[in-house]
């Protein structure tokens, strides 16, 4: 069965404001929350499922590698159906709680006084990438250091909060009795601390560990954008949910090809002989060499246009072309006898220049290859 668009789950626009984007999750998970639907197993799964496109659209880069790739991410995809409960309560509990209508029809704190976990913090690498790499996806294992739950670790319940996460306070008003909820500054919204701790392992009961990931990147990433793949970040203390591995793209640059887009572009030096004369050359290309055809008569400037040759475009609307650039090198200094034997063709009407009417001038020809 096809997943249903984030924006429409939550019912906003892709112009959608952060705050728009919150408010309207707020709204369908109210709609949709399990203590108001007890045992209705369709109002859950919409739950869970709003709850999966807030994650996604309320961070700023895994919403912009939606927009981008929609459902098919790279690099593992979003944390998707993955998500249980506990794990929605754990990360946006405080959606629910602190003065929420949740804290007045269900006895506060989103959900049945459920403790509020930490997410744990995201990890964030580079990858450099050739532009073979670039224009045909490639899929590489990297080593990464983490942060995880060391071994022989135990917690117990916090006892600022008695495990809940937050501690509430009464106030009495001319209105009555008012609760508030805060996130317990012992536990950090947890609601367990550290009980033992082996040797070597920090005050949050983590320890660095390598492991080994697989990350599959798409056909036609740039420079410079980031791809996300949920909870391959450190940790969180006291099992919560982990952060998320961020990878930046660093694109090489190719000793001949040059990008524009899903466009390359290649300069070729040919002589005043094959221009002349035609011939066939080999040129550099995106997966190795191919051999093109110079006619007769080619002019300096002309640009030669092998279509699909160019680079995938990453939101699939087709692939862009290679472009060459055609450059008749003229030769610096002439021996003697080649300035002889140049100079009875000097007066030849037919290299004399004669520029044809429909002859197209270098931004003519420029604005036709860029559609302007």
């Amino acid at each position: 069965m096809a997943k249903r668009d984030y924006y429409e789950i939550l019912g906003v626009g892709k112009s959608a404001s952060a705050e728009e984007i919150k408010k309207a999750y707020r709204q369908v998970a109210m709609k949709y929350h399990p203590d108001r639907n007890p045992g209705d197993k369709q109002a859950e799964e919409k739950f869970k499922e709003a709850a999966e496109a807030y994650e996604v659209l309320s961070d700023q880069d895994k919403k912009s590698q939606y927009d981008r790739f929609g459902h098919a991410s790279p690099g593992g995809g979003f944390r998707g159906q993955g998500m249980n409960m506990e794990d929605i309560f754990s990360q946006f509990g405080d959606i629910f709680g602190g003065g929420s209508p949740f804290e007045s029809f269900f006895g506060g704190g989103g959900g049945g006084g459920r403790s509020a976990r930490r997410k744990g913090s995201n990890l964030r690498i580079k990858m450099k990438l050739s532009l073979d790499e670039i224009a045909n996806g490639v899929e590489k294992k990297i080593k990464v250091n983490r942060l995880i739950r060391a071994e022989g670790v135990t917690f117990k319940n916090c006892v600022s909060c008695g495990g809940s996460g937050q501690v509430r306070k009464v106030v009495n008003t001319m209105l009555g009795q008012m609760v508030s909820a805060t996130t317990c500054a012992n536990c950090g919204g947890s609601g367990q601390v550290l009980d033992h701790r082996p040797p070597g392992v920090d005050s949050s009961g983590l320890v660095s560990k390598e492991d080994l990931i697989t990350i599959k990147v798409p056909a036609g990433v740039s420079d410079g954008m980031q791809l996300s793949m949920g909870g391959k970040g450190n940790e969180a203390p006291g099992g919560g949910v982990p952060g998320d591995l961020l990878i930046l793209i660093e694109e090489q640059e190719d000793k001949f090809l040059k990008r524009d887009g899903s466009n390359v572009f290649y300069d070729l030096h040919i002589s005043f002989i094959d221009a002349a004369m035609g011939t066939s050359v080999e040129v550099p290309a995106i997966g190795g060499r191919v051999r093109i055809k110079i006619d007769p008569g080619t002019q300096s400037g002309k640009i030669l246009r092998l279509r699909g040759k160019g680079l995938k475009d990453i939101n699939g609307y087709g692939t862009g072309d290679q472009l060459i650039h055609i450059n008749v090198w003229t030769p610096k200094k002439l021996s003697s006898e080649e300035k002889a034997k140049l100079m009875t063709l000097k007066d030849s009407p037919n290299f004399q220049p004669q520029p044809d009417a429909d002859e197209k001038g270098f931004f003519e020809r420029m604005k036709e290859y860029f559609g302007g």
